[in-house]
C-alpha cells in the first residue's frame, strides 16, 4: 500500500509533507483549482514521486510542465482521449487516470486505457473535478474487472481509516495499489496537517498495511 497526498501548494508545508515519505506528492495545474499551484517545487527525496494533475490539457501544455519541473508523473482529471495516454506514457512518464464514481459505474470505459495508462484513480463524482471532501461507495469496486492496480481517492480522512481499513480487507480491494489523500488532512487549501497525516500512516502500518 502506498500513500499520494495531493493538492500541495506552499513550500514549507510541502517539506513538512516530505518527511511523512509519502510515496507521491500531487501538485495541481489547474487553474480553476483552489489548490492550483504557480510556484516552484522545493526540492524533494527521489523515493517521492512528483505528480501533475491535469484538466483537459493539450499535450504540448502537459510536456512543457513535466520538464519545467521534473514531474515522474501525470494525473488525468478530465476527458483525456486513449491516444495522448499514450503520448505521455511515451516520454517515460508514470499515467494516471481518473474516472469519477457516486453510486454506480460503467467499468466498459476502462476498456481503451489498459494499455496506455499505468493506474486508474477513483474519485468522487461531484460540484468540483476534485477534493469535493467525501467518499463514493466502494461496494461499486466489487465489479470491477481489471487487474490493473489502482488508487482510491475521494474524500478519505481520518474518519474514513476504520472504513479503509475493512475495504482493504476485502476482495475488491485486491488491485488497490495506493490512498490519495486531499481535503480531509487540510488546515487550509492546499495546506496540510502534518500531525493527522502522520496518525493516518502510522494507524495503516499498525494493521499490518506496509507503506
Amino acid at each position: 500500500m502506498k500513500l499520494k497526498i495531493c493538492g500541495m501548494k506552499e513550500e514549507n508545508n510541502i517539506l513538512d509533507v516530505a518527511v511523512l515519505e509519502p510515496n507521491y506528492m500531487g501538485f495541481i495545474f489547474y487553474k480553476k483549482s483552489p489548490r492550483y499551484f504557480n510556484t516552484v517545487i522545493p526540492e524533494l527525496p527521489e523515493s517521492i514521486k512528483k505528480i501533475g494533475v491535469f484538466v483537459n490539457e493539450t499535450f504540448d501544455f502537459i510536456k512543457g510542465i513535466i520538464e519545467k519541473h521534473n514531474l515522474q508523473g501525470v494525473q488525468l482529471h478530465g476527458n483525456e482521449t486513449p491516444e495522448l495516454c499514450m503520448r505521455l506514457k511515451a516520454l517515460n512518464c508514470i499515467v494516471i487516470k481518473v474516472f469519477s464514481i457516486k453510486n454506480d459505474f460503467d467499468f466498459n470505459l476502462l476498456e481503451p486505457y489498459e494499455e496506455v495508462c499505468d493506474f486508474y484513480l477513483f474519485d468522487t463524482k461531484g460540484k468540483h473535478i476534485g477534493g469535493n471532501g467525501y467518499t463514493f461507495n466502494w461496494n461499486v469496486l466489487k465489479k470491477y474487472p481489471s487487474i490493473k492496480p489502482y488508487f482510491l481517492s475521494g474524500g478519505i480522512g481520518l474518519n474514513e481509516l476504520d472504513s479503509v481499513i475493512k475495504f482493504l480487507k476485502r476482495p475488491e480491494s485486491a488491485f488497490c495499489c495506493a490512498l490519495d489523500l486531499n481535503s480531509k488532512f487540510e488546515t487550509n487549501l492546499g495546506l496540510k496537517d502534518i500531525s493527522k497525516l502522520n496518525v493516518f500512516k502510522e494507524k495503516l502500518i499498525a494493521n499490518n498495511h506496509d507503506i
